[in-house]
């Protein structure tokens, strides 16, 4: 049975997956379905995690809005992201930034990653 199942999965799978990591600030084109209408909106803001593994990884983007924080969560590799830019890559030590949560201002900042 996980045969079947792993075939389905890979089928699934996006040819050219984007390649970033947590820290990076990124841009997420992500389609939005309003009725019969289908458009695009951009979300940018930092990688907080990447989790699972194969057509089942998702990633949580955070950015403030307004001085509220706001996160969002997509699968990888589903048809409703269009793509996923990086504008700069950030040096981070954890898997998680979940501490950033309770950080404003220039402390929710993350070092670049200077090459």
């Amino acid at each position: 049975m996980s045969d079947i199942i792993k075939q389905i999965e890979d089928a699934q799978l996006k040819a050219e997956a984007p390649q970033f990591s947590v820290g990076d600030t990124v841009r997420v084109y992500g389609k939005i379905k309003e009725g019969n209408r289908e458009r695009v909106q951009v979300f940018e803001g930092i990688v907080m995690k990447k989790q699972g593994g194969g057509v089942r990884e998702t990633f949580t983007v955070r950015k403030n809005s307004n001085g509220v924080g706001v996160e969002k969560t997509w699968p990888l590799h589903s048809p409703s992201v269009e793509k996923v830019e990086v504008i700069r890559r950030g040096k981070v030590r954890r898997a998680k930034l979940n501490y950033l949560r309770g950080r404003v201002g220039k402390r929710a900042k993350v070092k670049e990653l200077v090459k």
